[in-house]
């Protein structure tokens, strides 16, 4: 199995989708809940401030992650995995943070489900750690998680983890 992370592009926006997708049925079954939005369009994701890194394996785009870049924050909006790819999820994060890093910043946030087990205590695993939202940038994101009724399926928490300067 061939795996290469590599930036998205625009001939990825349909895979981007369907992955995204795909793994969210993972997490409503998980949650028994009724209603879920479907994912945006891949081209809305690729066209975000910040930037998409896709994992191609065996030439097919199996998962990707987002980050954003606002207002000088560096956030992990969404990790997805194709159902039938796990186990990539870790290589993506290593590689945003390592993308992160490079664009200069010390420290990188995301929100999840606390008691997910591939949600919180995976990013733990990752160097994560529970903070509260602190910037306006992430008191925004709470109030875009109770527009969606993310919080009726279980706690949401607010992770990051530093992004040290490895020096040679």
């Amino acid at each position: 199995m061939a795996r290469h992370i590599r930036f998205a592009q625009a001939s990825d926006a349909h895979a981007v989708e369907r992955i995204e997708n795909d793994a969210d049925q993972l997490l409503v079954d998980y949650l028994h809940a009724d209603v879920w939005s479907a994912a945006p369009p891949g081209i809305t994701r690729l066209s975000e401030s910040g930037f998409l890194l896709a994992v191609d394996v065996d030439g097919e785009v199996a998962g990707f992650v987002q980050v954003l870049e606002v207002d000088g924050n560096c956030h992990l909006e969404q990790l997805s995995v194709a159902p039938a790819q796990q186990g990539l999820g870790r290589a993506l994060v290593e590689a945003a943070k390592d993308q992160a890093r490079e664009r200069g910043y010390e420290r990188i946030s995301l929100r999840t489900y606390a008691r997910v087990p591939w949600n919180a205590p995976f990013y733990a695993t990752a160097g994560f750690a529970e903070e509260a939202p602190a910037t306006s940038f992430h008191r925004s994101l709470l109030v875009v998680e109770a527009e969606h009724g993310l919080d009726r399926h279980g706690r949401r928490v607010q992770m990051s983890a530093p992004l040290r300067i490895m020096h040679p």
